[in-house]
């Protein structure tokens, strides 16, 4: 989403302002495919952003014309001829890493999806918060194009957002899925149109900055417990994190706001 971005030879870039990390994987030559130490850099990249108490909302997207096609075809040709297994293995937990770290981020996490996101880069945007794709975006789990099983968290991040069949046509069809199709299935929660969509993903990072840090913090944790609890232990679960809202500063703040007709200022106390 930075203009600088692609005149940076580092393959992820992180740039805060105004409360929003946004982190930048910059390999626009190759459509930002996985190579090198991209994995640990993109890992090390959310973890400053998560530890940073000016940062309120991550933003993960790609330079040049893509999010990012995965694991770079050359490399792998490379590790197959050499039978280099460990590498690979290597390679493929340091994706694991990223995905376990996204789940523990307590700030919101946007996927900016600018363009084609394939394999390990579908997976990377399945596994954040949620998804604002361009008009002209792409995603599909094209793992089995080159003989590949899906990774990065893909067999448990999508059958809970398009459903068991859904997400085994999707898989086992290998196939790229049109922007507005991805909509409609729940890949993508909101598709914008090309010229607008720097724009919008900017406007929604800062409306998420300007909320309530401690409210959202809660609220995501609760509903990543929910995938596993039932209503009873949810519903005990709300009751605590409202009770620990509601003696906040924040409240206090958004409450005499509300009554006084103002916008509120939360600082996350």
């Amino acid at each position: 989403m930075s203009p600088a971005a692609s005149a940076s030879s580092d393959p992820v870039l992180l740039r805060v302002h105004d409360g929003i990390a946004w982190i930048t994987l910059n390999r626009p030559d190759r459509l930002n495919a996985f190579a090198g130490t991209m994995r640990d850099d993109l890992h090390d990249a959310i973890d400053r952003a998560a530890a940073s108490p000016d940062v309120r909302v991550l933003v993960i997207t790609g330079a040049g014309r893509g999010f990012c096609t995965g694991a770079d075809v050359e490399v792998m040709s490379d590790l197959l001829s050499r039978g280099d297994d460990a590498t690979f293995e290597t390679l493929v937990q340091a994706g694991m890493r990223v995905v376990q770290r996204l789940r523990t981020v307590e700030q919101p996490v946007i996927a900016a999806v600018n363009g084609p996101a394939a394999g390990a880069g579908a997976s990377l945007a399945l596994a954040c918060d949620f998804r604002v794709a361009s008009e002209r975006a792409t995603i599909g789990l094209t793992f089995n194009r080159i003989g590949l099983h899906p990774d990065w968290g893909a067999t448990w991040t999508l059958p809970r957002l398009v459903g068991a069949g859904r997400a085994a046509e999707l898989v086992m069809s290998g196939r790229m899925v049109e922007a507005r199709e991805a909509e409609r299935m729940g890949l993508f929660e909101r598709v914008v149109a090309e010229d607008w969509f720097e724009d919008e993903v900017k406007k929604l990072a800062k409306e998420l900055a300007a909320k309530p840090p401690l409210a959202l913090r809660l609220a995501k944790r609760t509903l990543a417990a929910s995938l596993d609890s039932d209503l009873d232990a949810m519903l005990a679960a709300e009751r605590e994190q409202q009770m620990r809202c509601f003696r906040s500063a924040d409240a206090k703040e958004g409450i005499t706001a509300f009554n006084e007709k103002r916008k509120p200022v939360f600082r996350g106390e």
